[in-house]
């Protein structure tokens, strides 16, 4: 029989072997309160939160598998007691500053506190001793607010396998962090911020640039840029209580004027200007055969993983930059000479998805006469943490465009938010260039989806086949690349999200705790709203962007020509492996 008989509070429930007793719970709508456990990535029953009584025993019910004839109780005295007592020690080594905490009211342990009843702490004592890790330009790690759950350290090595932190010391000393004692910022973090997502605390958060925009935006010698990827449109309104998926690009733009922008830009410009110039340079591998696959390179979380661990193959990496560094770099020179601006004057500031963008943003590699492309990198929930303070009512607000010239985006622009995106806006182009007619369907649906590795196979008009791979969440990426290492696998074009679901879900988006992530596939509800933007598009391919167009046409002449290697493209660096 591969189905089970059990009983919880008295409902009998059947269920298939190997269900733990707090999925079958769930299942049931049954609420068993949990810390450590995050579905496939954690289930190290170290928290304890999650008890229940099963005879005389108290067992940790993430990993308890039920068993034939189980009688399970999830709501004695004992058991509340029990969940009581933990969280109370908990919270006895806790920094529980509270309303300064950036994840005050998003807080898991918080919400398992005030769902317990616990209003006191009995236990005093020693703290555990640690500060801020203030190293990285993308993460900030705060130990007084750790709870030793081990949820980052399995985003960052079961999922992402990064291994960039893990636990260290034992009993009252146990931290978290890089071995031997080191910086985050001295390690192979690759910046994705996927151990924040995972973290039910405030103890991981990412380093913020708030303030440094804010004085910006006051200070009247700077012309202040902004520009919001993708994803920001389609996880934005989350954080302002609307439903997940919910498109509020108008909204998004009308925010940012009354935020005091000089423009509002959209990096579905920059987007479509990588496709451009990554389609230009993947025809071109093709046609001499030299540094396939082509791999791209939008991703700085991937890029980095790369440095670290694969270093022969740099010369695989598109050497474009990512859209929004690309549009940096317009912003600075083009539109610069085409409004009279000194470009020393004009601040860049980007809305991203991601952390690493924060740490892409500094690197010496994209940077221009001196001044970098990018100067500041906000996440959305940064965003939204700045139009809530400015009291703007964002539901209420009345959408309006961007900015031209840089504001005008296609739906393959728009598509680069959601993994599968970038190589589907590149086929559009590509094989449109190459036929020499239009497509009659732009959708590559095959690209689409979220396997962790999806193939495709694309034949060109002119007879080439570009064998394609898509790639999201890095514990992926590596598998592919050691497949590619062993010979197993070969392509011309591969496309890798350092983030499981791509830029939807980075690690800059709205946080949404472990029990909704359960109830909601909130990866396959923002994808969904990116295609819908695509959709909506009356120009759907980037070189059919007009404004696309008319840079090429007023300023750099040609894709992969001289002033675009100049200004668009870069190189990467080896980095060790430790």
């Amino acid at each position: 029989m591969n189905t089970i008989k059990i009983t919880i509070d008295g409902i009998e429930t059947e269920v298939a072997k190997g269900t733990t007793v707090l999925e079958a719970a769930r299942d049931l709508d049954i609420n068993i309160p949990s810390l450590c456990y995050m579905k496939g990535i954690n289930h190290s029953s170290s928290c304890r939160v999650c008890v229940v009584e099963v005879g005389p025993r108290l067992i940790a019910s993430c990993t308890l598998k039920a068993e034939e004839g189980m009688k399970i109780q999830t709501n004695t005295k004992k058991v509340r007691d029990a969940r009581k007592a933990t969280v109370e020690l908990l919270l006895s080594d806790h920094d529980r500053e509270c309303l300064s905490c950036s994840r005050s009211g998003g807080c898991e342990l918080q919400t398992v506190s005030n769902d317990l009843n616990v209003r006191t702490v009995s236990f005093a004592g020693e703290k555990s001793h640690g500060g801020k890790d203030l190293s990285s330009p993308s993460i900030m790690r705060d130990s007084a607010k750790c709870i030793k759950c081990g949820r980052c350290i399995g985003a960052c090595s079961t999922m992402q396998t990064v291994h960039a932190i893990g636990f260290n010391h034992r009993g009252f000393d146990t931290t978290v962090g890089p071995a031997f004692g080191r910086a985050l910022g001295d390690s192979t973090c690759v910046n994705c911020g996927q151990c924040i997502m995972a973290c039910p605390v405030g103890a991981l958060t990412e380093v913020e640039n708030m303030n440094d925009v804010w004085n910006a935006l006051s200070d009247p010698s700077k012309y202040v840029v902004v520009q919001p990827a993708p994803a920001i449109r389609v996880a934005l309104g989350e954080e302002f209580g609307m439903p997940v998926g919910t498109r509020v690009t108008g909204k998004m733009v009308a925010a940012l004027r009354k935020l005091g922008f000089d423009k509002v830009f959209d990096t579905n410009f920059g987007a479509d200007l990588t496709i451009m110039e990554e389609g230009t340079e993947l025809l071109s591998r093709l046609n001499s055969g030299e540094s396939l696959p082509l791999m791209t390179s939008c991703c700085p979380g991937w890029v980095k993983f790369v440095e670290h661990n694969f270093p022969d193959r740099l010369d695989n990496l598109s050497t474009c930059k990512s859209p929004h560094e690309m549009e940096g770099a317009m912003i600075k020179t083009y539109f610069a000479k085409k409004m009279g601006l000194d470009p020393k004057n004009i601040v860049v500031v980007s809305i991203m998805p991601c952390t690493a963008k924060k740490f892409e943003g500094q690197r010496e590699e994209l940077s221009n006469e001196s001044m970098q492309d990018v100067d500041l990198v906000l996440t959305t929930r940064e965003l939204a943490a700045m139009i809530k303070e400015a009291g703007i009512d964002f539901v209420n607000l009345k959408g309006e465009a961007f900015d031209n010239p840089m504001g005008e985006g296609s739906g393959a622009g728009a598509i680069f938010g959601a993994t599968g995106g970038v190589a589907e806006a590149a086929l559009r182009t590509v094989f449109e260039i190459t036929a020499g007619k239009e497509l009659e369907t732009v959708e590559y649906t095959a690209v689409r989806g979220l396997d962790g590795i999806k193939e495709n196979v694309i034949e060109l008009p002119n007879g080439k086949k570009i064998r394609t791979a898509v790639v999201h969440g890095l514990g992926n990426a590596r598998k592919l690349m050691e497949a590619m290492e062993r010979g197993e696998k070969a392509y011309e074009f591969i496309e890798v999200m350092a983030c499981p679901g791509g830029c939807v879900a980075g690690g800059g988006q709205p946080i949404i705790d472990a029990q909704t992530s359960e109830k909601i596939n909130i990866k396959a509800e923002r994808a969904k709203a990116i295609y819908t933007e695509d959709e909506a598009q009356t120009v759907r391919k980037s070189h059919k962007n007009p404004s696309i167009q008319q840079l090429y046409a007023e300023f750099l002449g040609e894709p992969n020509g001289h002033l675009s290697h100049e200004l668009l493209h870069t190189h990467y660096v080896k980095r060790s492996k430790f």
